[in-house]
């Protein structure tokens, strides 16, 4: 089983993220999505310039359909059918797949819900990122709090069972009572599937900027260490799953496309900036536009390829499994790797990580709650 992960370059703002913005001509916008659409035929069936970008074979299907990155909201409904319908005419497709949909809370309305269910969307994942007017105004999100609550109501109005939405802890001036708020909103609503993050700060950024300049406040990692627990607290309480180190689910509702991601699965991206994966290989397409768009109107995908060492594919592997719940399989690591890989990270874990960071049991390694805040620098030290 695989992934389909499209990447759809529209923004309705300037940002540090996408250079295709919503004031772009509807010429340049349909130019887009033909290239889309040609790039996955491409990949499909061809080689190009003696290179296999296929990433996966003919006889695969596909189990999930992501959009996202971009404003995908954008699309008309005519535009993601004929994704929707290049998809289905050139990969085998299993019966259920799960298709997901990103949107903002400003982006959804009932007759653009109804549009994209009828388009065959039937899961969705929605930025919400606070329930609080205080938060969303310091992270200059386009949505207000009324918004963001009723956006969840408007989903299952139009029939939307299956969806997910994002929250974001550690912002300055977030106390842990107000971090709180939010999270038991996020439960009382009932959501099936939540996915949480702590604040970054990326270098080069506008917030970055500000920050430097003392303009805005700057993150406090202690703080953000405090709500990550009291995250992972009230979600146990509450009856979500932790399946995944930023993830949440109830009975039944586990991200089926991401989870492909930590579990290792192939995966192809398609348009703008995408990556593609199949264990071995990772493909990225040039994230400019323009050379995109002219390059697919000569049949070539602009991309760049990297071929993984034994090394790197254990690496992958390390730092994707400790994410997990089900965590690292020593078994396996001896079976595909190495004996020698095995008792390097037996011995790291042993000499070098707190025995209160993880578990060992079965042959497995799963991390501790504790474990969990440490989990990048875990991965850094059994890297070989």
């Amino acid at each position: 089983m695989a992934g389909i992960y499209i990447h759809i370059p529209f923004c309705k703002q300037a940002c540090h993220y996408c250079n295709f913005h919503f004031s772009t001509s509807m010429q340049l916008k349909e130019e887009m999505v033909d290239s889309i659409i040609k790039e996955i035929e491409i990949r499909s069936n061809h080689l190009v310039e003696g290179d296999d970008i296929s990433i996966i074979y003919k006889h695969e299907k596909i189990e999930t359909i992501y959009f996202g990155g971009g404003t995908p909201s954008l699309l008309s409904k005519k535009e993601l059918q004929r994704i929707m319908m290049a998809v289905y005419k050139n990969y085998s497709v299993v019966e259920l797949p799960e298709i997901t949909f990103e949107a903002n809370p400003d982006d959804i309305y009932l007759e653009k819900l109804l549009e994209w269910k009828n388009c065959g969307i039937n899961r969705l994942s929605i930025g919400i990122q606070s329930f609080r007017e205080e938060d969303l105004l310091w992270m200059n999100r386009a949505h207000n709090a009324t918004q963001a609550a009723n956006c969840i109501a408007l989903a299952r109005d139009a029939g939307f069972t299956n969806f997910s939405i994002d929250l974001i802890f550690g912002t300055p001036g977030l106390s842990n009572e107000n971090w709180i708020e939010n999270v038991d909103k996020a439960i009382d609503l009932q959501v099936p599937h939540i996915a949480c993050y702590a604040l970054t700060v990326e270098p080069k950024t506008a917030l970055h900027k500000m920050i430097v300049l003392k303009k805005k406040e700057d993150v406090d990692n202690e703080l953000q260490a405090q709500q990550y627990a009291i995250l992972m607290h009230k979600m146990r309480e509450a009856g979500y799953e932790h399946y995944e180190i930023s993830n949440f689910a109830k009975y039944g509702y586990r991200s089926r496309h991401n989870s492909s991601y930590w579990h290792g699965k192939s995966y192809i991206g398609i348009g703008p900036s995408a990556h593609s994966f199949n264990g071995k290989e990772r493909i990225w397409n040039k994230a400019n536009n323009p050379i995109y768009i002219q390059s697919l109107k000569k049949s070539i995908i602009p991309f760049e390829k990297e071929i993984l060492t034994q090394n790197q594919q254990l690496e992958e592997y390390i730092m994707t499994s400790l994410r997990i719940s089900e965590g690292m399989n020593l078994k396996l690591v001896e079976n595909i790797f190495s004996k020698e890989a095995r008792k390097r990270i037996e011995h790291i874990l042993m000499t070098e990580i707190e025995s209160d960071q993880f578990l060992l049991e079965n042959d497995t390694i799963i991390l501790t709650d504790k474990g969990k805040l440490f989990a990048d620098a875990i991965s850094v030290k059994l890297f070989l």
